[in-house]
């Protein structure tokens, strides 16, 4: 493969794992539809993806398999701080409140420094970001000592599109959620998704 295809691989590919319906994506959507900072979060999300791509590429990926007792903490710890967050959500479906008003509101969501907090839990907990990324890795190994530099360079690239997109574009859905039942629409959404993702961390599924 020349350098070209192996880089639009390396894209397809890590856009083919992380474009999916989870608790991150879920947290950065929902911080920019309420016209929370949303730009440290997509830069902490690509920076994460960036460094662990890059470490499962040089061979992290062993390191993990030789200690699985790292993925069970995760797993529990990820699915509990999960279930903590979908119960939350819920609670907000149950019970809107001013920070609906997203038309007049301009800054939202509560400080930087504990949405980075919660975004860096919801990254680093979940077992699945580390078996993502080790099977990346392995892809990227496959196309040897310089091919696997492009593959990594692509799927770090599939990373910043897709969370520039998700977090930054998401403001334009702000008038569809100025009502109140949109709101919590996608509160109870967040809440079924999360609750299921952490009870299947849980039960090892």
């Amino acid at each position: 493969m020349t350098s070209s295809t192996v880089l639009l691989t390396g894209l397809l590919t890590g856009l083919g794992l992380i474009v999916a319906i989870g608790a991150q994506n879920a947290f950065l959507l929902r911080q920019g539809l309420r016209r929370a900072p949303v730009l440290p979060l997509v830069l902490f999300c690509t920076l994460a993806d960036a460094v662990l791509i890059g470490l499962a590429v040089v061979g992290v990926g062993a390191v993990v398999e030789a200690w699985p007792g790292f993925l069970s903490f995760a797993r529990w710890g990820g699915g509990l701080f999960v279930i903590g967050y979908g119960l939350s959500a819920a609670w907000r479906a149950l019970h809107p409140g001013e920070a609906l008003d997203v038309a007049t509101t301009s800054s939202r969501g509560g400080p930087v420094a504990a949405s980075l907090a919660t975004m860096a839990a919801l990254t680093l907990l979940n077992p699945h970001v580390y078996l993502d990324v080790t099977m990346l890795g392995t892809i990227a190994n496959g196309h040897g000592e310089a091919g696997r530099w492009w593959f990594y360079a692509g799927a770090v690239t599939g990373s910043a599109l897709w969370f520039s997109v998700l977090g930054l574009g998401a403001r334009r859905l702000a008038p569809f959620f100025s009502r109140a039942r949109s709101w919590q629409l996608l509160d109870g959404v967040i809440a079924v998704v999360m609750g299921t993702i952490g009870v299947g961390l849980l039960v090892g599924a």
